[in-house]
């Protein structure tokens, strides 16, 4: 007779939850990967711009008519705006936003992971809200064919950039809401789930 134990999960759909939880975080952390190129590509190109700036009338040749990047506070901003979208699915994800854990600490493993479920609903909710109120502005600034000074680029490219990670974090959010639901109705967080 084989002597291991198979170890049954408590919850909704709990295999099912398991395999959408993979999913979910693998587009996350792809999401977040890219938003991490984004920020990395900004700030090489924040670089070569103040350089461009301080060359400017310097004998040093080559140097001296280089001159900044054109347009780069409009790109940074966009930029800067789709990276920090880019990475809050990740972060709710890894749980990773911050806690106030002195008035949780002697909370059981599941009631921790049921106050972690309210909180995780709230944070969809107003993930949704975000989304949502950030497609609106975009849909605005397609409709009076905003664009950015210098570059000419029209404004809604940076907010549909960004609004593929706001989705994103209202998407991961809605998954931990059921990831906290299994871990309240079985064993509760565990002190690796919390980063304790």
């Amino acid at each position: 007779m084989n002597s291991s134990k198979s170890v049954i999960r408590a919850g909704i759909a709990p295999g099912l939850e398991a395999a959408v939880g993979r999913v979910v975080g693998w587009c996350a952390s792809a999401l977040a990967i890219v938003g991490g190129a984004v920020l990395t590509a900004l700030a090489i190109m924040s670089v070569i711009s103040i350089t461009g700036r301080w060359a400017v009338g310097t004998s040093i040749p080559l140097l001296s008519s280089m001159g900044p990047v054109q347009g780069d506070f409009e790109l940074v901003e966009m930029g800067a705006a789709f990276a920090v979208f880019s990475f809050l699915g990740w972060c709710q994800y890894q749980r990773g936003h911050v806690t106030v854990d002195i008035f949780v600490s002697r909370l059981s493993p599941r009631a921790l992971a049921g106050l972690s479920t309210l909180s995780n609903a709230a944070i969809t909710a107003v993930a949704v809200l975000i989304a949502w109120q950030h497609g609106l502005g975009m849909m605005d600034r397609m409709r009076y064919n905003e664009s950015t000074m210098i570059l000419q680029v029209p404004i809604w490219w940076s907010y549909a950039a960004s609004l593929v990670g706001a989705w994103m974090f209202a998407l991961v959010s809605l998954y931990t809401v059921w990831r906290s639901a299994n871990e309240m109705l079985g064993q509760g967080e565990s002190a690796h789930a919390t980063g304790h």
